[in-house]
């Protein structure tokens, strides 16, 4: 346990910290789960926003400092990818 004001503060703020970023996380492993593994009906347009969501929720964590930003770039590409494979180009 801390013993100074200080110390104590921090912990505070890491505790704050860490729960928000694991609720960071985890929304953007459910975003990425309908797109990294698709229904094998899953239609063109329903998975190109599955996949505009889970950008949006990479580019914002990454702009947070919630992930490294180089993680966000190599997930939005592994998503351009898999939207590739499915033959469904995104619109932005």
């Amino acid at each position: 346990m801390p013993h100074t004001e200080s110390a104590k503060k921090a912990l505070r703020q890491t505790e704050k910290r860490r729960l928000r970023n694991k609720a960071t996380k985890k929304a953007i492993k459910l975003a990425l789960r309908p797109v990294t593994e698709p229904a094998k009906d899953a239609a063109g347009e329903q998975l190109q926003k599955d996949a505009l969501e889970a950008i949006r929720l990479l580019d914002k964590a990454a702009s947070k400092n919630r992930i490294h930003p180089n993680k966000a770039a190599r997930k939005k590409s592994q998503i351009a990818r898999m939207l590739n494979q499915h033959k469904v180009a995104p619109k932005a």
